[in-house]
C-alpha cells in the first residue's frame, strides 16, 4: 500500500471515510503524476495544531500553526523497487477551522493531502506560474478522486492557511 496514515491527535475524529478519501487521493494523484503507486510510498500524519506549530518553527522559522506540511525523503538506503517519497503533515484542528468554507472537513483535508504531494513531486508555488501549474493538478486530482461537491463558493485548490 501507497499510503500509511497516522493519527498522531486526539482532538478530531477520523472516519473511515477520511482515511479512504487520502488513500484514494494519493493513490490518483501519483497515478496522474505517471508513477505506479505500487511501488512508491507515502505517509501522512493527522496532527494537532501544537505539533505542527512545533514542525513549522523548527523547519520554516514561522512560530504559528499551518495546515498542511511537506517532508521529502531522500534516503540512498532504501531498495530500488521502493521509491519513499516522504512525509505529509496536516492540522486537522486548522483543516477543521478552516472546512466550513472549503466543503467540509473530509474534502478539506483531500485537497491539503493533494497539496502536500504535489510537493513531494517537485511542484511549488513561489511565482505566479508555479502555483497556476500547481493548482491546476490539484483540481484534476480533486476532479478524479470523486468527493461529494463542495458547498459554498470556496475554491477546489488549497490557499494554505500561512497565505500560500
Amino acid at each position: 500500500m501507497p499510503v500509511e496514515i497516522v493519527n498522531l491527535q486526539d482532538r478530531i475524529e477520523i472516519t473511515g471515510e477520511l482515511l479512504a478519501a487520502l488513500d484514494r487521493a494519493v493513490t490518483v494523484g501519483l497515478a496522474r503524476e505517471g508513477m505506479d503507486p505500487v511501488g512508491v510510498e507515502v505517509s501522512i500524519a493527522l496532527l494537532d495544531d501544537e505539533r505542527i506549530r512545533e514542525l513549522n518553527r523548527k523547519f520554516r522559522g514561522k512560530d504559528t500553526p499551518t495546515d498542511v506540511l511537506s517532508f521529502g525523503m531522500d534516503d540512498q538506503d532504501v531498495p530500488e523497487d521502493v521509491a519513499i517519497l516522504g512525509d505529509i503533515v496536516i492540522s486537522l484542528e486548522t483543516a477543521a477551522r478552516e472546512a466550513p468554507e472549503t466543503g467540509g472537513l473530509t474534502r478539506h483535508v483531500v485537497v491539503l493531502a493533494i497539496h502536500g504531494l504535489l510537493h513531494l513531486l517537485g511542484y511549488d508555488h513561489e511565482n505566479d506560474e508555479d502555483a497556476e501549474e500547481m493548482e491546476a493538478h490539484e483540481r484534476e486530482i480533486l476532479a478524479e478522486v470523486a468527493l461529494p461537491a463542495a458547498t459554498g463558493g470556496a475554491p477546489a485548490c488549497h490557499e494554505g492557511s500561512d497565505g500560500r
